[in-house]
């Protein structure tokens, strides 16, 4: 088994958490027994940090705003014993028609209405979405240390922040941000060129890396039409044929082997594929195979 599979503290919030994260973006519908069987897989599975967000399922097939916080909410609701063995993360800051509004008073209510709609009474990670450019930095963080403070929320993280920003609102802050959460896959390789997964080792942070599968297109199977993606497949077959396993065993396996130890989200509404998806933890790419993933997917070699 490779070191991958340890687990790793959530910044330095003094929680621990698996190295690899499920998320809850096309968590809807309701069907609380199915929703109810995937939570317990991904569990059983070692993903113990839970990732939703006040907008989710919205975008996804869903019919309301808050759709997969309250679905999780009555699947916690119904199985109780599920909240103490999660670490339980949810995001602010996204109002469709806004679009973003992280502002004291939004992010007051957005924290209120999703520890009803999960029915529970804290937040164990508490995360901005998107940066909202019209709020300064020191009104969010007051709002953030208020909420904390209260023991409604016990960290809190950002998301789809730049380097820049991220450092902006811990200025701000009286206790470290415990995670930052980018776009990072073996399609999109940005963030570890362009610092943020250089700040997240500087600060203590979690990076938490959304769509660690292209957002399905480095999944088995599929056949996507753009080059990169295609280009990028082909070498992920041919590291999946030479480690004797899959192609999104070997995607997830490119976003673990960074330094910053960054955690996969796994979005999959199968049990059995978030079950499979722990076949990542036993591969070790090599430096040459990390690096001709990166190739691929810019479509130039390395300077």
């Amino acid at each position: 088994m490779s070191t991958h599979a340890s687990l790793r503290p959530l910044g330095q919030s003094g929680l621990t958490v698996g190295p690899i994260a499920y998320g809850l973006w096309r968590f809807v519908g309701n069907d609380v027994p199915a929703a109810r069987t995937r939570i317990e897989a991904a569990l059983a599975a070692g993903m113990n940090l839970i990732d939703v967000a006040a907008v989710y399922g919205l975008d996804w097939g869903g019919q309301a705003f808050g759709e997969s916080e309250d679905l999780l909410g009555r699947v916690l609701s119904q199985t109780p014993g599920l909240r103490g063995r999660m670490v339980l993360a949810t995001k602010f800051g996204i109002i469709p028609g806004i679009p973003y509004d992280s502002s004291a008073e939004a992010v007051t209510r957005s924290c209120e209405a999703s520890l009803k709609r999960l029915r529970t009474d804290v937040i164990d990670l508490f995360q901005v979405h998107r940066p909202d450019v019209l709020t300064h930095p020191e009104e969010l963080a007051g709002a953030l240390t208020r909420l904390r403070e209260a023991g409604k929320i016990r960290e809190a993280g950002v998301s789809n922040y730049t380097t820049g920003q991220t450092r902006l609102l811990q200025h701000h802050l009286g206790f470290p941000l415990a995670t930052l959460q980018p776009e990072f896959s073996a399609l999109a390789v940005e963030p570890a060129f362009d610092g943020v997964l250089d700040l997240a080792m500087e600060a203590r942070m979690t990076p938490l890396a959304w769509s660690p599968l292209g957002g399905g297109k480095l999944t088995d199977g599929v056949d996507a039409a753009d080059p990169a993606t295609r280009r990028v497949n082909a070498r992920l077959d041919e590291l999946a044929a030479s480690h004797g396993t899959t192609r999104s065993a070997v995607a997830l396996a490119f976003v673990l082997r960074h330094p910053a130890r960054p955690i996969p989200i796994l979005g999959t509404q199968n049990p059995q594929r978030i079950a499979a998806a722990t076949d990542a933890l036993k591969i070790d790419l090599s430096r040459a195979e990390w690096y001709s993933l990166v190739v691929a997917a810019r479509g130039v070699p390395m300077p």
